[in-house]
């Protein structure tokens, strides 16, 4: 029996960790989709909701700036910061299926 509570407590610890994995990964996924519709919108870059999410895209998704050059450039950094997103939110979910997969298997009744 301790050898199952063992493995029930493991199971439980790893698939917490792969759901934290899974919310940060979305929020930042989220944020930097709020970013993408306020530069769409011209929302005033002073604000500091709007700030917040620029120093979001600035540091956790700054890997596809200027991956695309359109020449409007609203247009291009709309579309680079919805692809951040959305790898961050696929690569998110994907390492949590991953995480998930380490956890201990209970053996059913």
């Amino acid at each position: 029996m301790p050898a199952m509570a063992a493995r029930n407590a493991a199971s439980r610890v790893v698939t917490s960790i792969a759901a934290a994995v899974r919310l940060v990964s979305s929020v930042v996924g989220g944020l930097i989709v709020l970013y993408a519709v306020f530069v769409l919108f011209e929302a005033n870059p002073a604000n500091p909701i709007v700030e917040f999410t620029a120093g979001v895209r600035d540091d956790l998704g700054a890997f596809t700036r200027d991956l695309f050059t359109p020449e409007d450039p609203k247009i291009a950094e709309t579309v680079n910061a919805l692809i951040a997103a959305i790898v961050w939110v696929v690569v998110g979910n994907l390492l949590s299926k991953a995480i998930t997969r380490l956890a201990p298997r209970t053996k059913a009744g």
